[in-house]
């Protein structure tokens, strides 16, 4: 059995990236979840091209704040994506059915999700690096795959 995950975008700000990982979402059977605010229209006709043709066929929930989509979540296994820790996505679980959760492209993760959620929280490692973090769309597919991976 194929794992299925939902991905999950806090206050997403740049229209290309979303529509980049809804076409990961929909090539990987992977529901979207975007909370607001937005930095964009979800009309707009960057997500629409950076989405191209999936945006239709994509399984998307929008939650209108970080609250409403933490109790929406709740009880069910929810993992965070930050630069700001040590513990690395392969030691993350990746439960089928898990809330893998991003962040903005300006600021990353609010600081009080941060703090709550530290021991749930995990980071691409990034050897000699001089960008301070990875684009938000190759990181998301980054750690998807990881999470798909049958090792």
């Amino acid at each position: 059995m194929t794992k299925q995950f939902n991905m999950v975008l806090l206050r997403p700000e740049i229209p290309p990236n979303t529509g980049n990982i809804g076409r990961l979402c929909v090539n990987t059977n992977t529901a979207l979840h975007l909370v607001k605010p937005l930095g964009f229209s979800l009309d707009d006709k960057y997500i629409r091209r950076a989405g191209m043709d999936y945006w239709q066929y994509l399984d998307l929930t929008i939650h209108e704040s970080v609250e409403d989509f933490l109790k929406f979540s709740e009880g069910r296994p929810r993992y965070f994506f930050s630069t700001k820790v040590e513990q690395t996505i392969y030691q993350c679980p990746f439960e089928n059915g898990s809330f893998l959760i991003f962040g903005n492209e300006g600021s990353g993760l609010p600081p009080d999700l941060y703090e709550k959620f530290k021991k749930e929280t995990y980071t691409i490692p990034m050897a000699g690096s001089r960008a301070r973090s990875l684009n938000l769309a190759n990181s998301a597919a980054i750690v998807l795959f990881e999470g798909l991976s049958p090792l």
